[in-house]
């Protein structure tokens, strides 16, 4: 009589079992590495642009706001359709939750006067757990999302938001958020990319006077005798990084209390 022999109980299905949630991510094609390219060099060349006119006086203020912001806005756009495809379905069902949370601690960190912002703890995680595609995207949604619904000067501070959960999600890649001593200079460096690019917009579209705490800075710097645009980004270099040191502290210390297994689900690294 021939019989079957089954295997023990619980290792029939062990290989998919070791694979769930495992969303192998797509490498990139030749279009999305172009309008990821495009994405950064529009934001950088942008901030270089606004920079060069302002420091040679051909604009002011007024007439260099509009294509800043819209640079910037261009840059977002194009990196979100150059990464939208790439996130998984079990990232996508994070992002709402993960910009409500970024806006209330912002909110709260914003009124108590306190230098610093903590509205990025959540890009940051998500762009950890899923990766940079879903952390520019987490980002992006949460500064059009605050913006449209309760602070619009959030709106041109996008571009900010996503190339932190770009960095973010990198980083993560490269294990930089696994450890103590890497995540927080990590996120130094991404609060000092992050204050290059926001202290133009603090400068010409809002005049410096954001938030009770950066407000007060960049006024106290004015009144050393810098220019508007100087003292929105050295109150920015002091604030982004210390701030984005702390995100990372944040997300590396959140991360530890994650299970490993909802780890695996998320991963696309």
């Amino acid at each position: 009589m021939h019989t079957t022999t089954l295997p023990p109980s619980g290792q029939r299905f062990s290989r998919s079992r070791g694979s769930l949630g495992k969303h192998p991510i797509a490498p990139l094609t030749m279009g999305q590495l172009l309008l990821n390219i495009a994405g950064a060099l529009v934001i950088a060349g942008t901030y270089a642009a606004t920079v060069l006119v302002i420091g040679h006086e051909l604009g002011d203020g007024t007439t260099v706001s509009l294509p800043l912001v819209g640079g910037y806005l261009l840059g977002v756009v194009l990196l979100l359709v150059g990464n939208l495809s790439r996130i998984p379905l079990s990232a996508l069902a994070l992002i709402p939750f993960a910009a409500a949370f970024n806006i209330v601690l912002g909110q709260v960190v914003g009124f108590s006067g306190i230098p610093l912002y903590l509205d990025a703890v959540a890009t940051v995680l998500v762009a950890y757990l899923a990766g940079p595609a879903a952390g520019v995207l987490t980002g992006a949604i949460t500064n059009l999302a605050w913006g449209l619904t309760i602070n619009p000067t959030t709106i041109p501070f996008a571009a900010g938001a996503a190339v932190i959960g770009l960095l973010a999600g990198y980083a993560g890649r490269m294990g930089l958020l696994e450890r103590i001593w890497t995540a927080v200079p990590t996120g130094f460096v991404v609060g000092v990319i992050a204050g290059m690019i926001g202290g133009p917009i603090a400068a010409f579209v809002y005049g410096g006077g954001l938030g009770v705490g950066t407000g007060s800075v960049v006024a106290l710097l004015q009144a050393a005798g810098h220019s508007m645009l100087a003292a929105t980004t050295l109150q920015a270099m002091m604030s982004d990084p210390l701030d984005k040191a702390i995100t990372f502290l944040l997300v590396w210390a959140i991360a530890q209390a994650i299970p490993a297994r909802v780890k695996e689900q998320l991963n696309t690294r």
